[in-house]
């Protein structure tokens, strides 16, 4: 296999922000399973576009996402394109967890959070916490049940388990290895996430 341009692990519970350019291939991994990260990004050239769950429902039609399946900017414009996912289950619902999250529910104040996790690198390109995207929630487990309520339980994915985008379009992005510890999310077992950034497709990747 072919050295990565860029390989990154997002520490248990904590971010990373980092670039990616159009023609790359990011991938994402769990590395020891069932453990959610919070993914996000925006246009390098113009910050105020971001990927948006939003819009991608919109043009999928769809509260979920298969492989061949673009996401899309707020702009309605294609960001990234799924080329490879070995777990298919996913969220683009949830907002991420922040401060309120855990202060208001759960009575827990100083807990870190996937916001924070995010924003702490984006910041370092002008991004406050209201320019932070709502986030696709990868791996995470959110079905909705029959009687259409949203649902989260723990991530169906196992160690090594990944998904992999074509980018479409230069970006800034950030990846928080969800910390939620008291409910269902992460097996209750907050562990790290891979992230890899290659020249070439799976496909290429795995013929190397």
């Amino acid at each position: 296999m072919s050295e990565p341009i860029l390989a990154l692990t997002v520490k248990a519970g904590h971010g990373r922000a980092f670039q990616v350019k159009a023609g790359q291939f990011l991938t994402i991994t769990d590395v020891e399973g069932q453990q959610a990260a919070d993914f996000v990004a925006v246009v390098q050239d113009d910050m105020s576009e971001k990927l948006s769950p939003v819009h991608t429902r919109r043009q999928l039609r769809s509260l979920f996402f298969d492989v061949g399946d673009s996401l899309y900017s707020s702009l309605g414009r294609p960001l990234l394109r799924v080329v490879e996912d070995t777990v298919g289950i996913h969220d683009a619902n949830v907002p991420a967890c922040d401060d309120t999250r855990f202060a208001v529910d759960f009575n827990v104040t100083g807990h870190r959070n996937c916001l924070d996790n995010m924003h702490s690198g984006l910041a370092l390109y002008g991004l406050s916490p209201f320019d932070m995207p709502e986030p696709f929630n990868l791996f995470q487990n959110g079905p909705v049940t029959p009687d259409r309520r949203m649902q989260v339980t723990d991530p169906t994915s196992n160690a090594g388990d990944r998904i992999t985008f074509e980018v479409l379009e230069d970006l800034l992005c950030a990846v928080s290895s969800c910390p939620q510890d008291i409910i269902p999310g992460n097996g209750l077992r907050v562990t790290d996430i891979a992230i890899s950034v290659h020249a070439s497709p799976p496909s290429a990747l795995s013929a190397a």
